[in-house]
């Protein structure tokens, strides 16, 4: 085994673990902290599979950005007392992630991996093709310029959704609720 599969399964090992911590974890603070090196781990699994564009996409936007968004979401919403974190469903959720797992790691095993082809149709022991900004420019501004746009409007609505939970809940918290019965109807 080389240094650079070697390189590739470390840091890939590290992601999953990291991934795992996101979902693991109590604390929603570590849990999008974990998620920054998460995303972040990834860009370096870009940079290791010579994909240098989106590595540096995938530490920026991913990375930096929308867990930024994510942090200051967080810090806008206030903790709600008493919620309890169990539920009676996590033995089916448990169950179809295991279920889940086991499809996709069968996938994996069952694939004939040595007929896989490289988007050139070059075969797998060829050497990597190196795609130019222009080529990957055209493909995001053409065929991916939809999904781009949709994602950053989920973002932006999310945004403002923990705006409002932010206002309503800062309004709610004085004495007496927003009006000064106990009620919200005065929030707005």
């Amino acid at each position: 085994m080389d240094l650079g599969a070697l390189s590739f399964y470390v840091v890939a090992a590290a992601s999953l673990v990291a991934a795992l911590g996101v979902v693991l974890t109590r604390s929603v603070v570590y849990s999008a902290l974990l998620l920054i090196l998460a995303l972040s781990l990834t860009g370096l699994i870009y940079l290791l599979l010579l994909a240098d564009f989106l590595a540096l996409v995938q530490i920026l936007i991913y990375g930096g950005t929308v867990s930024v968004l994510l942090l200051f979401a967080l810090m806008l919403t206030r903790p709600q007392e008493g919620i309890a974190l169990n539920h009676r469903g996590w033995p089916l959720a448990a169950l179809g992630a295991l279920l889940l797992l086991g499809a996709l790691v069968y996938g994996a095993v069952a694939s004939d991996w040595s007929a896989a082809t490289s988007v050139t149709g070059a075969t797998a022991g060829a050497a990597p093709v190196r795609i130019s900004i222009e080529q990957l420019g055209v493909a995001l501004f053409s065929t991916w310029a939809v999904p781009f746009e949709i994602a950053s409007v989920v973002l932006l609505v999310a945004l403002l959704g923990a705006l409002q939970i932010a206002r309503s809940a800062g309004s709610a918290a004085g004495p007496g609720g927003a009006n000064g019965t106990g009620d919200r109807e005065g929030v707005r």
